[in-house]
């Protein structure tokens, strides 16, 4: 709409339409039709509006019914003016106060957004908190595991290793006393049988009691009592000592292939490490036994190799594998294939989080099958 801050002309202020009726009433208030146009003819009229000639207008009877046409058209238009002006002023104050309205949704979906944009860093400041807590839930899990352990393992240490010093010691002294009746018994066929099967259970009993000592001095070495949180750590001996335990819990059943590398020590926490390994080496148990019967026997590989990088360590076995649709979740908190009660779903989880405790790597690489190959790196320094 038209503001008239410029000089209007005579369509600014009348449509043809509303020309039309006006010439026609002003034709029925005068004698002689009365016309009103924009351009000058004889004898016709000004029309003006603010000192401004908008129009003509011309026909009548006379001068003076001209005159008075014009004069009742500029009255007319005078009005037209002013509800052009009021309607400006509401255009004016309405579109003010839409932009007002725009400028306050702007504001509002700015505000909208900066709130969003507020609570997604809260959303994700608490699942970081969130993660936090889990993974000190489990640092404490782990940490309560292996004081258990490390409790277990000290009982066991000072229970048993007295007594097996003692069985050991008379034990030795039983086979020099049967040597002693060798030469005091008659030497008969009945008496050689007799010492000779008590030379045997001796000598078999010695080796029961060698092998109890070793199994404590394993579990003393994989709960490293006595030592502290880091020290320097034998990866072989901490590997072997995880072995032996492990083919103690099942019965030697487990066929274990160890390739021990000359290695460096490397600074670390050994109670960790065995935990570590012990649990890779438990895993690949645990695969054998799911295995599907063939040709070829079940068997593990703990084979340890010095790299450019560091210590490799890889525990492989040719058991049943890893499903290809689990394989992105075996580093998941609490999550196992095992059946219900029979796993905690940590094992590698806490494998993951020790290795990288030491700055060190761990890969997975199975095949559904055929089996699964874990490999650790540690840095040497």
């Amino acid at each position: 709409m038209r503001n008239f801050e410029d000089d209007p002309t005579l369509e600014d202020l009348l449509t043809a339409d509303q020309l039309q009726r006006l010439n026609r009433m002003l034709s029925a208030l005068c004698r002689e039709p009365v016309e009103i146009g924009s351009a000058r003819e004889t004898d016709a009229v000004a029309l003006e509006f603010n000192l401004e000639t908008v129009g003509w207008l011309s026909g009548g009877s006379s001068e003076q019914e001209r005159v008075a046409a014009a004069d009742l058209v500029a009255f007319l238009m005078m009005f037209i003016a002013k509800y052009r002006l009021a309607a400006n002023l509401h255009h004016d104050t309405t579109e003010a106060s839409y932009a007002e309205l725009q400028k306050q949704n702007e504001a509002l979906r700015a505000s909208e957004a900066r709130y969003r944009a507020l609570s997604d860093q809260l959303q994700d400041k608490v699942d970081e908190q969130v993660a936090v807590i889990k993974q000190a839930q489990m640092d404490l899990y782990e940490s309560a595991r292996l004081r258990s352990v490390g409790q277990l393992a000290a009982g066991v240490a000072h229970e048993i290793n007295n007594p097996i010093g003692f069985i050991s010691s008379n034990l030795k002294v039983a086979g020099d006393y049967v040597n002693d009746l060798r030469e005091l018994v008659p030497d008969t066929d009945q008496n050689r049988e007799l010492l000779n099967d008590f030379s045997d259970l001796i000598g078999e009993s010695s080796d029961g009691t060698r092998r109890i000592a070793s199994i404590v001095s394993d579990l003393k070495t994989f709960s490293s009592i006595d030592q502290a949180d880091y020290t320097l750590c034998d990866v072989n001996e901490l590997l072997s000592s995880a072995v032996h335990l492990l083919q103690t819990e099942y019965g030697h059943d487990v066929d274990i292939l160890e390739k021990p590398g000359e290695l460096p020590k490397i600074s670390g926490h050994p109670s960790r490490l065995s935990q570590t390994f012990y649990n890779l080496l438990d895993n690949a148990a645990q695969a054998l036994k799911l295995r599907e019967s063939g040709t070829e026997r079940g068997r593990i590989l703990a084979k340890t190799t010095v790299t450019s990088d560091g210590i490799q360590v890889v525990i492989q076995d040719n058991g049943c594998g890893i499903a290809e649709d689990i394989r992105e979740r075996v580093f998941d908190a609490f999550f196992t294939s095992r059946p219900v009660g029979a796993g905690t779903g940590l094992g590698l989880t806490v494998a993951q989080d020790t290795i990288r405790a030491h700055r060190g790597s761990i890969q997975i690489d199975s095949r559904e099958g055929t089996g699964t190959r874990v490999t650790l790196f540690l840095p040497v320094s």
